[in-house]
């Protein structure tokens, strides 16, 4: 009997949510210019406006939710109160509800791993995880409005649109992670401005052993692929 007023708190909390997500990411931004430089400050930064603006159109996707709420309510409800019509469509509520949850959570687990990510203790393929399950939460939102919307209206085709400009944010988010984790490695991998005359001494070594670990495994990968495909040959020529 209360699912309007549990359906306007859960969209006013999803709201909230999507805004202290979008402060938050504001505050991590801001830290990591403060505390970073160079190239781990560029990777950062294209991360953490990526999620920004994945927030800005969740934001989006949700104010159009709730107009097109608000019109399939006013048109389905007729002479009945709101609440009747929640009741008597209590699953599809449920669903919208259920749906709203998910994504005002799936925001806040977001920022979680881009500030672990930033702050070096996280690993960019959660970020990844986190982009795609907020993605798929507003999939959800969009398909149970669907539901319930006249065909051809205007509120439910400016919804579909919101959907469309979120899972493109999403796929920058996953790209900028990507793209990240990548460069994050180079540098790693190829940063020597902090080696002493000794360590570096010790990782040439090390790398010139790599090296030659490697040219011997090659080698004897090609022997082996010379002998399967005189192998290859000789039971073609024992089949014919």
């Amino acid at each position: 009997e209360k699912f309007d007023d549990m359906i306007d708190k859960e969209m006013l909390q999803t709201t909230i949510a999507i805004e202290q997500a979008a402060n938050r990411l504001a505050e991590i931004l801001k830290g990591s210019k403060s505390n970073q430089s160079g190239f781990q400050l560029e990777v950062n930064e294209k991360l953490l406006d990526s999620c920004n603006n994945l927030m800005m159109k969740i934001r989006i996707l949700i104010e159009k939710s709730k107009i097109l709420q608000k019109e399939i309510v006013d048109q389905g409800k007729g002479t009945s109160s709101i609440k009747d019509f929640y009741k008597k469509h209590n699953r599809w509520t449920e669903g919208l509800i259920s749906a709203a949850k998910a994504v005002g959570f799936g925001a806040n687990i977001l920022v979680d791993a881009a500030d672990n990510v930033v702050n070096g203790q996280g690993k960019f393929e959660e970020l990844v995880v986190c982009a795609q399950e907020i993605a798929a939460s507003t999939a959800q939102l969009v398909a149970a409005s669907k539901v319930k919307a006249a065909a051809g209206s205007l509120n439910l085709i400016q919804m579909s649109e919101a959907s469309k400009g979120v899972s493109e944010a999403t796929g920058l988010v996953v790209a900028s992670a990507k793209s990240g984790a990548e460069r994050m490695d180079e540098m790693e991998l190829f940063d020597f401005t902090k080696l002493t005359l000794h360590q570096a001494k010790r990782k040439e070594m090390d790398s010139q052993i790599k090296v030659l670990e490697l040219e011997s495994n090659l080698e004897k990968e090609r022997r082996r692929l010379a002998e399967l495909r005189k192998i290859h040959y000789q039971l073609d020529e024992d089949l014919e």
